[in-house]
């Protein structure tokens, strides 16, 4: 893939996203008095007049899109293809030749080709009209109310009526209404999945110590489409609509995308055929018109070759083909959107992929349960579990994580001797919670679980081999360097602690949180799938790279990857990418497997470079951080779990969220890719081969070798015979790899097969003419025309068999029952037609019995020697179909 060439429109939105990105990292660092100053505003905020002189200037707080084209239009260039321009002018050929020149009434040839072009743009139409809905669903997102101070008062608005250097209030529950920069806060969590891929809310604060790396980065920032999970806070407003990073990536998703492999490659081949017709068929009239002596004959005849070196049933073909492979995926649970991706799916060498959900169960585990010097100890367990058992409310997924091992290891019976007194519940603040029970003998005792650093705060002693020892600084640093190691195997670790001395009262509170001793800790993890590291080896093994692209951070990804099969030693961070130029970010994804902490940005620029080095990339997703990614790759992947945005920009859904479901696509798209070209590589190159013939034939012999008419019933009946092609079956072999469009291949392929069927053409025309010549007969052209007709016919659905696998065929690979089926009738309908009342039409005549041994010997010469060129074609060139 060329190397792409950035428009107007993307430089101006660069530039764009580039301003943004500096607002917003300036704006991290501003102190309150600066943003007040830079957007003139003040910790009162805007008086009503004021902030609708500002709504008329900026306008409203809103997601806009591009102007939608016309249904019509839509419609109209849905026929623009370079195939169905061609195949339009060989109607308006047709028209011309067969209705207005002859004054015929044979309107068959014309109606069968705009048909199939009709049906192929209809298809089109169709399935192009739901691309443009994801930028809608980011619309939709932010259509609620948001609280903002006006004239000194907190007022319930319409987010629509929000403008920069508003001051917001928010709290739990509530969906950021723009980019805001957080003023002041009280244990505020934001949950950002949706556009950084992180699973666990982010905490956020007004100060930070340091100016974050990237924009997602920013701890004192806010962005629209996230939400509040908890805690309240004051912010003020730095950008709405488009400005905002939602609205940017909104902008990114209605622009225009590079080709697929599946569209340059169409492109490619139907630009092929219509320069080689362009070159051949007024060659053709030229030898003719001088040879002929009939100018009008020799046109008809060349706008009859013209016809006849179309393959006109390509549209018809891919749309069966394609068609017949989304039916077999849709029972292997994967829904085809857009028909095309079908062989994009075979085509990909490289899978990219976010980690959960994908390659882990997205479901957390209690993997570890350690004393403090790292030894296993069942006596955490029992700890952890009592103050999760106990514990009212919603049980977050760690509290089920711990339930569930105890419950796997046949304690929960450990509950039975206790009876909670009191609990101390979680805040964002603390980050800790406690219980208080007491057992059957009257004992008291207090059990917290938190985070690691806030837990020996609070722990003045730590238990060991059934001792409580004082917290020296060596065992806070063992403490500390136990629970790092558990993170930097992708863990997350919290502390448990407990306390027998409880005092007698009936209310607890946080200062009961003291002189406790540390038991130990509890790691958890969010397991890989049993079926990923099989199923990464399977794709690996079809010739797909799979590559991880998150929003997580690197130390789980890099966990998960170790055990799926994944080599992740070498890693690039968002940071990493943000300032990396394209020429080394295009060496650097040749070698790394993972990416971490990525923007949606960020991962749809993984993919483009990808797709410049020359790899047809799938990317699979679910969270709108996917859509740039998913809209920029050439086959979009996503679950029907998605949020709308991603399952809108995806090609293909996934039912169910496998890696092992990819595989099955992966071998269908290949299947259905390699039919597709076996009709290609049959059409062209027997076209391709008629026309050397014709002209051979034009120079020497005093008439037309073939009347157009019977042209163009030869090539419908070869069509005819191609037509079960979608139902052929590919060699295994064939599936191993990835398959690309090659039209270089295509071309080479023709102009070396092609000449082959021309030199057995020639020896029927010898036997032909000799035949005449020997046996004193008048010379008819009608005989030859006939002669032709059928070995060219019978060669033609000969070739079918001999092209469609690089085995011998019918004894190392035969055709499905539906293609021997349609090659066989073709083939006795070619050989009964001169002596029909519809032969007697078309100007043929019967051949005599001598002529048939000599066409099947003449055949099985051209199987032969097709055997023999296959054979070393694909020796010299490693391909055939």
């Amino acid at each position: 893939m060329s190397k792409k060439k950035t428009s107007k429109n993307e430089q101006i939105h660069n530039l764009e996203k580039r301003q943004m990105e500096r607002e917003i990292l300036l704006s991290s660092i501003l102190t309150d008095d600066q943003l007040y100053m830079t957007y003139e505003t003040s910790e009162l905020g805007f008086t009503t007049e004021q902030a609708e002189e500002i709504l008329d200037e900026k306008g409203a707080n809103i997601i806009s899109q591009a102007k939608p084209q016309p249904w019509i239009l839509k419609l109209l260039l849905s026929f623009t293809s370079p195939f169905s321009l061609v195949l339009l002018l060989v109607a308006a050929v047709s028209f011309i030749t067969e209705v207005v020149i002859s004054h015929s009434s044979s309107w068959a040839t014309i109606i069968i080709i705009l048909s199939l072009v009709f049906i192929s743009g209809i298809v089109q139409f169709i399935q192009e009209s739901k691309s443009d809905n994801a930028a809608k669903k980011l619309k939709e997102m932010v259509s609620s109310n948001a609280a903002v101070l006006r004239d000194g008062q907190i007022a319930e608005i319409p987010m629509s009526d929000i403008v920069p250097g508003d001051i917001v209030t928010l709290s739990a529950g509530d969906m950021l209404p723009a980019d805001l920069r957080i003023l002041s806060a009280k244990d505020l969590f934001i949950g950002q999945a949706a556009l950084t891929g992180e699973s666990e809310p982010v905490e956020k604060f007004a100060q930070i110590k340091s100016p974050p790396k990237t924009v997602l980065e920013g701890a004192n920032m806010g962005f629209m489409g996230t939400n509040v999970v908890s805690g309240s806070a004051r912010a003020i407003v730095i950008a709405t609509g488009n400005r905002t990073y939602l609205g940017l990536l909104a902008k990114e998703l209605t622009g225009a995308k590079a080709q697929t492999n599946f569209e340059k490659g169409i492109s490619d081949v139907s630009g092929m055929l219509l320069r080689l017709m362009l070159v051949m068929v007024p060659i053709i009239f030229i030898v003719n018109g001088l040879t002929k002596d009939s100018w009008i004959s020799a046109f008809l005849f060349a706008m009859s070759v013209a016809v006849g070196i179309t393959p006109e049933l390509l549209p018809m073909i891919m749309t069966s083909t394609l068609a017949k492979g989304a039916l077999t995926m849709a029972k292997r649970k994967t829904i085809v959107k857009n028909l095309s991706s079908i062989q994009s799916f075979g085509a990909m060498d490289i899978l990219c992929t976010d980690k959960t959900g994908t390659l882990t169960e997205d479901k957390i585990i209690l993997e570890k349960y350690l004393d403090i010097h790292g030894h296993d100890d069942r006596g955490v367990l029992k700890h952890a579990f009592l103050n999760s058992y106990f514990q009212t409310g919603m049980k977050n997924m760690m509290d089920l994580a711990i339930i569930e091992r105890a419950r796997k290891e046949n304690h929960m019976d450990w509950f039975r001797t206790y009876r909670k007194l009191d609990e101390i519940p979680f805040d964002f603040n603390r980050r800790r919670m406690s219980v208080v029970l007491e057992d059957e003998t009257g004992k008291r005792q207090l059990i917290t679980k938190g985070a690691v650093e806030e837990m020996l705060k609070i722990c003045n002693f730590a238990l060991f081999q059934g001792a409580a020892q004082p917290i020296t600084d060596n065992l806070r640093r063992e403490a500390l360097e136990i629970s790092h190691r558990l993170n930097e195997r992708g863990l997350r670790v919290i502390a448990v602690a407990q306390k027998n001395e409880v005092s007698d009262v009936g209310v607890f509170s946080v200062a009961d949180e003291s002189q406790m001793v540390l038991l130990g800790f509890v790691g958890f993890l969010d397991p890989p799938k049993d079926s990923a590291k099989q199923a990464i080896q399977a794709l690996k093994n079809h010739g797909v790279r799979v590559a991880v692209l998150t929003g997580d951070n690197e130390k789980v990804a890099v966990t998960v990857c170790s055990k799926v099969g994944l080599d992740a030693d070498e890693f690039l961070l968002g940071s990493d990418i943000e300032f990396m130029d394209d020429e080394t970010l295009k060496a650097a994804v040749e070698r790394i497997n993972l990416y971490s902490k990525l923007s949606p940005a960020q991962k749809a620029r993984v993919v483009r470079i990808m797709q410049e080095n020359g790899h047809v990339v799938g990317y699979m997703g679910d969270g709108i951080n996917d859509a740039p990614a998913l809209h920029q790759s050439d086959v979009g992947i996503s679950v029907d779990s998605a949020v709308d945005i991603a399952k809108e920009s995806a090609h293909i859904i996934l039912l169910e969220k496998s890696l092992m479901v990819l595989e099955e696509g992966v071998i269908e798209g290949r299947r259905t890719f390699g039919n597709i070209v076996k009709y290609i590589k049959m059409a062209s190159s027997g076209n391709f081969g008629n026309m050397f013939s014709v002209l051979a034939a034009s120079v020497f012999l005093p008439f037309l070798p073939m009347l157009p008419i019977q042209i163009l019933t030869q090539n419908l009946l070869y069509d005819f015979s191609q037509i079960a092609i979608p139902l052929d079956r590919m060699d295994d072999d064939y599936i191993k790899s990835p398959q690309k469009w090659n039209a270089k291949g295509i071309a080479r392929f023709m102009y070396i097969i092609g000449p082959v069927s021309s030199l057995f053409d020639i020896l029927t025309f010898l036997i032909l003419y000799f035949a005449f010549k020997y046996n004193g007969r008048d010379f008819s052209p009608s005989f030859f025309q006939t002669g032709w007709f059928i070995e060219g016919l019978l060669s033609q659905t000969l070739i079918v068999h001999l092209i469609r696998s690089v085995k011998v065929p019918f004894i190392g690979s035969r055709a499905s029952l539906p293609l021997l089926l349609s090659t066989s009738i073709v083939s006795l309908a070619g050989l009964a037609l001169p002596y029909t009342f519809i032969g007697n039409a078309l100007e043929m005549s019967p051949i005599t019995y001598w002529y048939i041994p000599c066409v099947f010997a003449i055949l099985l010469l051209y199987a032969l020697a097709v055997q023999a060129i296959k054979t070393v074609y694909v020796k010299k060139y490693s391909e055939w179909i």
